[in-house]
C-alpha cells in the first residue's frame, strides 16, 4: 500500500507533551494512534519496546498485518479501556488502549504497553485524566482546524456539481473555480481543461457507525492535493467519490496505481466484507461536464462489482458494450432480456460448445482461420459448428445485424451469469 494512506496528521506539540508526559509518570511506552491505528506521536520507550513497535517507530507507520489485528479487536466500538491481547506470531505485546471521545466522535486511541497486563489500580487512573486532556486537546484542534465544517461543505459542493439539477451544477462549478490556486482554477470562471470522477463502492457490513467513512476518507488521503491537481470528496456510509481536475489529466499509469492503492487501504481499513470495487469515469473539458464523468464511473463500479474479468476496478473507457448494456436498471437486467435464438442455442444439446464456438467467432470478427487456430480444430470442424448454430438459431452469421443480435446477447448472458455467480458466493459466505 501507498504510505500516506497509512500515516496520519504528525501530532501537535501539545499532543506529544502530553503522551511524553503520561509515559514518563507510568515508565511505560505511550503511542496516539488515530482511529485508523495510524500513527499520530509516540513517546521514548522504556526497554518494552515489542517488535511491532520498534517497526512502527522505524517506518513511521504500522504494518498493514497490525492494523487490522487492532480493528479486529472492535476498538472502534469500544466505550471503556481494554487490554488488546497479545499475538506472538505477530510480535504484539499486550496494551492498554483507551477509546478517545469527545461528544460522540471517536478521536483517536491511546496505547500503554503493558505485557504482563499489569497495571495498577492508580496507573489507570493516571491514564484516565491524561486520556480526557489528551482527548480535549484533540478535540480542539479539530475544531479549530475547521475540518468537519470544511468537508461538510465541500462534501455539498461536490454533490450539487455532480447531481441533476443545472442550476445547482452552475454554482457548484463557480464555488471550485472561486477556489483553485496552482491548478489554472481561477476566479475569473475560466474552467479548468479536465476533470475526472472516481467512485469506490462497498458493501454495507457489520462494521461499527462511522467506521466505514473514515476508512473511506483514509484511503483517499494520499491521493488528494497533488501538485497537478485539486480535488473534492463526498462520503457516505457505502461509498465516496472522488473529484480530480486542473490543467493536466492524470495518465492512465498514475489513474492505475491510485486506483490499486486505494483498494489496497481499504482491504488493511475493512474487513473482507466490504468488497471495495472501484469505477472511473472518463476525463471530461472542465468542471461543467464533472457530472457526465461521474455517471460513466457508476457505471464502470457496476462494471467491477458484475465482472471478473475487471479485477474489482473498471475504466469507463474499458468498458466497450459493456458501457451501455451495464445502464439497464437491475429490475430490467434479467434472462428475458436474452434473444430467443440465443436462448435455444444454450438449451440445444451440446449448447455450451456451441455457444463457446460462437463467442470466439464473433470475437475475431468473423474470421474462420483465425476462430479455428484459437478453438484449436480443423477448419472443417469449425463449418460443421457454424451450421449447427444456424440451423438452432435460424439467424445468418454472413449478417451484420444477426450477428450483433447475438454478440449483444452473448454480453447480456455473460452479465447474468456474473449475478448468478455473485449470488451463490454471497449464500455460501452465509
Amino acid at each position: 500500500m501507498a504510505d500516506g494512506s497509512r500515516r496520519a496528521r504528525a501530532g501537535s506539540e501539545e499532543l506529544r507533551e502530553l503522551v511524553e508526559e503520561l509515559a514518563d509518570r507510568l515508565r511505560r511506552s505511550v503511542v496516539l494512534d488515530d482511529p485508523l491505528v495510524r500513527l499520530v506521536c509516540s513517546s521514548r520507550h522504556f526497554g518494552d519496546a515489542d517488535p511491532v513497535r520498534v517497526r512502527s517507530l522505524l517506518q513511521g507507520r504500522a504494518d498493514d498485518e497490525i492494523i487490522r489485528y487492532v480493528l479486529d479487536q472492535g476498538v472502534t466500538q469500544w466505550r471503556q479501556p481494554a487490554y488488546l491481547p497479545a499475538d506472538d506470531g505477530l510480535g504484539f505485546q499486550a496494551r492498554y488502549c483507551v477509546p478517545l471521545r469527545e461528544h460522540g466522535h471517536l478521536l483517536g486511541l491511546l496505547m500503554v504497553l503493558s505485557p504482563e497486563e499489569d497495571l495498577t489500580e492508580q496507573e489507570t487512573a493516571d491514564i484516565d485524566k491524561w486520556a480526557r486532556l489528551v482527548a480535549t486537546q484533540m478535540y480542539a484542534e479539530h475544531l479549530a482546524d475547521g475540518a468537519g465544517s470544511h468537508e461538510a461543505r465541500e462534501q455539498e459542493q461536490l454533490l450539487a456539481l455532480i447531481g441533476a439539477s443545472p442550476a445547482a451544477r452552475t454554482a457548484a462549478r463557480r464555488h471550485f473555480l472561486g477556489t483553485g490556486t496552482d491548478t489554472g482554477a481561477g476566479t475569473d470562471g475560466t474552467d479548468v481543461r479536465h476533470a475526472l470522477v472516481t467512485v469506490v463502492q462497498v458493501t454495507r457490513t457489520q462494521e461499527p457507525p462511522g467506521r466505514t467513512e473514515t476508512a473511506l476518507r483514509g484511503a483517499l488521503e494520499r491521493f488528494r492535493r497533488t501538485r497537478r491537481t485539486q480535488d473534492a470528496v463526498a462520503v457516505s456510509p457505502d461509498r465516496a467519490v472522488l473529484l480530480q481536475f486542473g490543467e493536466r489529466a492524470p495518465d492512465a499509469g498514475a489513474l492505475s496505481a491510485q486506483s490499486a492503492g486505494i483498494l489496497e487501504a481499504l482491504g488493511t481499513f475493512l474487513d473482507a466484507g466490504a468488497a471495495p470495487v472501484l469505477g472511473v469515469g472518463g476525463a471530461q473539458a472542465g468542471l461543467a461536464d464533472a457530472w457526465v464523468s461521474y455517471e460513466q464511473a457508476l457505471v464502470a463500479a457496476r462494471a467491477a462489482r458484475r465482472l471478473p474479468r475487471f479485477g474489482r476496478i473498471a475504466r469507463w473507457e474499458e468498458l466497450g458494450e459493456y458501457a451501455v448494456l451495464l445502464q439497464l436498471p437491475d429490475r430490467a437486467l434479467n434472462a428475458s432480456l436474452l434473444p430467443g435464438p440465443l436462448r435455444a442455442l444454450l438449451e440445444a444439446p451440446g449448447g455450451p460448445r456451441l455457444v463457446d464456438t460462437l463467442s470466439t467467432f464473433l470475437e475475431h470478427a468473423g474470421s474462420v482461420p483465425r476462430t479455428a487456430e484459437s478453438l484449436g480444430i480443423h477448419r472443417t470442424s469449425l463449418y460443421y459448428r457454424l451450421r449447427q448454430i444456424q440451423d438452432i438459431t435460424g439467424l445468418d452469421l454472413d449478417s451484420g445485424a444477426d450477428r450483433l443480435v447475438l454478440h449483444l446477447g452473448l454480453r447480456l448472458d455473460g452479465l447474468l451469469q456474473s449475478e448468478k455467480n455473485d449470488t451463490a458466493g454471497s449464500t455460501a459466505a452465509q
